[in-house]
């Protein structure tokens, strides 16, 4: 019998369980195909072995908050948020060129090693990549649609997932047309919420609620909560990616400096530097390979202009309006004690 308590470990270990019979068995029958196929079942495989399961979380507690009860077909339909996730951080690996996600070599990275006989072993290696997570938002869906629910339950979250994946690549989009320039609050704000935090919170309560047949005023408040708190993980990641502890965050703490990333941090640095800070800035960022010193000339800058605490006091912020809004739901015990949990998950973590 399943517990009414929110208790994380257990519920990640259901998620794990779905996925990995899941994505096994696809990628046997990938293998089968052919031999050589091998390597790419294994990045398949690799992609979704790591991961806190938040987004499956938020669609869990989407259905349960809208008054219905634990379901093994809802897990799975839940467990496929975890795929698109999966499939975004392979493409954002690929954008980004990064070499690191959870302490290993990405998927470009890792597939090197295959393709050595290759004219071009650099771009082969990235074609296989792109396919890699081609293929987890492929398996997605096939988890979604066939997840055991009523056709006509997965029929009233049709909408949102198209608009799930219609988001996430806007806000990829943005973000590449975004890099290199002046960065905005604005703008920079916007590559947040479309490229992280409706996908991650927002969208997986929605379609957790889609499912359940949840009200509007329900809805509402699951845009509400969800945005603010979607925003407050992303800024989070933006305060890790360069201030963070790389053997505990698992990725290389030079990727938005060495790509000129428009992250709110930077943003909100070169807002508040002056024409001598932003001079120096300008000449550090973008660099190919920033070494050691360079990144932390750029880490002392922000630092000293209090960029960090800014984005911190903005994290804070976007916390509690989302569990002020969770506080007028007036939803069931174990859903409001959840949700808070995972709003403090969220917000406060090292990786």
């Amino acid at each position: 019998m399943v517990s009414e308590r929110w208790e994380p470990p257990a519920f990640k270990a259901r998620v794990d369980e779905v996925l990995m019979r899941f994505v096994t068995r696809e990628t046997d029958r990938l293998s089968v195909l052919d031999p050589l196929l091998g390597p790419v079942a294994t990045e398949v495989e690799a992609a979704v072995a790591d991961g806190k399961r938040l987004r499956a979380a938020f669609c869990y507690w989407g259905w349960r908050a809208a008054g219905q009860p634990d379901s093994d077909a809802l897990m799975r339909a839940a467990a496929s948020m975890e795929l698109v996730h999966a499939a975004a951080v392979v493409h954002d690996d690929l954008i980004d060129d990064s070499p690191l996600r959870h302490s290993r070599p990405t998927a470009q990275v890792a597939l090197r090693r295959v393709v050595e006989h290759h004219p071009q072993p650099a771009e082969a290696a990235r074609s296989l990549a792109m396919l890699v997570g081609d293929l987890l938002m492929s398996l997605a869906g096939q988890l979604f649609v066939g997840c055991g629910l009523p056709a006509a339950y997965l029929g009233r979250a049709r909408p949102l997932w198209a608009a799930l994946a219609r988001e996430l690549i806007a806000g990829e989009c943005l973000e590449i047309l975004h890099t290199g320039t002046a960065p905005d609050m604005g703008s920079s704000l916007k590559v947040v919420r479309y490229k992280t935090a409706k996908y991650t919170v927002e969208q997986p309560l929605l379609l957790g609620g889609a499912l359940a047949g949840a009200g509007e005023r329900l809805r509402e408040g699951y845009s509400a909560y969800g945005l603010p708190l979607g925003e407050a993980f992303q800024l989070r990641d933006d305060l890790l990616g360069l201030f963070g502890d790389p053997a505990v965050t698992g990725k290389a703490g030079s990727d938005d400096v060495r790509g000129h990333r428009p992250t709110v941090l930077l943003a909100e640095t070169l807002r508040l530097a002056e024409d001598e800070d932003r001079e120096r800035l300008h000449a550090l960022l973008g660099r190919p390979d920033p070494d050691g010193e360079r990144l932390e000339a750029v880490r002392e800058v922000m630092r000293r202009l209090r960029a960090p605490d800014r984005v911190e006091d903005m994290i804070t912020v976007r916390v509690e309006e989302a569990l002020r809004t969770l506080d007028e739901l007036h939803l069931t015990s174990p859903a409001t004690d959840a949700l808070t949990s995972l709003a403090h998950s969220v917000a406060v973590r090292r990786s």
